[in-house]
């Protein structure tokens, strides 16, 4: 699943940081926080590795 912003892929790649502790969980804010909790390293990683170019840097409810 790719992210559908640059904020959700910036969020995913902290969130994905956290969970192979290369920084601490309470580092974590937000998005990134609740994503580090309820999606898997390979969910997080799908999401992370996607590409910004076109991406817009936020997406509306």
């Amino acid at each position: 699943m790719p992210a559908k912003s640059k904020a959700q892929q910036r969020a995913a790649g902290a969130a994905l940081a956290a969970k192979r502790g290369d920084i601490r969980k309470s580092e974590l804010r937000g998005a990134s926080k609740e994503m580090e909790t309820s999606m898997s390293e390979k969910e997080l990683e799908d999401l992370a590795s996607t590409k910004l170019k076109g991406k817009p840097d936020h997406v509306g409810d």
